[in-house]
């Protein structure tokens, strides 16, 4: 049995199954993790969403920026963006369905020594919070209420965390950071609007992973949403977004031993800027 992380897919079907081929996954045996960003500015968002839905117990996705623009739309409080690719899946028969399981799946995944979430962890969060945070968020999302949670997550939020934040505004900057953040300045606030590779990143900021003494160095997280970074792998990170749907590849990475696989483009011409 094998353990393989894939970076993010964004509607590259075409591209992930070619990878899966690759890899020769089978999923009698082996396993996949997703890092989140199934869907929107690739084509065929609605293909890779069965695709993982259908995986049942033998794949895990975290939830990333683009699948919860996804739900905020399916629940009516997000308005079409000029570049989304989603009709396919809110017109389909099934949607109700993938809608369903889609804001099931988790925003953080840890298992053995290994932690999967979209874009990463502040610094000043130790894994246990961080989880604590990510199952608050996650309870929210799968409530009563979903689209008043969504519709809450859209409100301006504090620029950086601290202690004794209001529920909202906690799970606004948790949301954030689980699914957002790329670099943060030297005060801990998120960079934003930042996405390009961290050489060009605005004096002052770095790679939220670089901050001296982050609390969750003690495990290795396993992250996308940064396609300006491509493949990056440190002692406590493995950063899979290697921008498929803008004409890059589409990573894979073996957990157990390390290896890598990557799948260049094949769903037809890069995403618009």
């Amino acid at each position: 049995m094998a353990l393989y992380a894939i970076g993010d897919i964004q509607g590259c079907f075409l591209t992930l199954s070619r990878l899966l081929e690759r890899i020769r996954f089978d999923p009698q045996h082996d396993r996949l993790w997703l890092v989140g960003d199934l869907v929107n500015r690739g084509p065929r968002s609605l293909e890779v969403l069965r695709l993982a839905y259908g995986l049942g117990e033998r794949v895990t996705v975290v939830l990333g920026n683009h699948d919860l623009h996804l739900l905020g739309r399916a629940f009516g409080v997000r308005k079409q963006k000029r570049r989304d690719t989603l009709d396919d899946v809110l017109t389909a028969p099934d949607r109700a369905e993938l809608v369903e399981w889609l804001r099931r799946r988790p925003l953080l995944h840890r298992e053995d020594g290994w932690l999967m979430v979209h874009a990463g962890l502040l610094p000043q969060w130790t894994v246990g919070f961080a989880e604590e945070l990510a199952r608050e968020l996650e309870a929210a999302l799968r409530g009563e209420s979903p689209a008043r949670t969504l519709e809450m997550l859209n409100q301006p939020g504090p620029s950086r965390w601290r202690e004794g934040l209001d529920p909202h505004d906690r799970l606004r900057v948790a949301a954030r950071a689980f699914t957002r953040m790329r670099a943060l300045d030297a005060d801990g606030r998120d960079c934003k609007g930042f996405t390009g590779p961290p050489a060009e990143a605005p004096a002052g900021c770095r790679p939220w992973f670089d901050v001296a003494g982050r609390r969750s160095a003690d495990v290795t997280i396993v992250c996308g949403h940064w396609a300006a970074l491509g493949l990056h792998r440190t002692g406590s990170v493995i950063h899979l977004d290697s921008g498929c749907v803008w004409g890059g590849v589409l990573t894979a990475v073996r957990l157990d031993d390390g290896e890598v696989f990557q799948e260049a483009l094949a769903d037809g011409s890069p995403a618009p800027d």
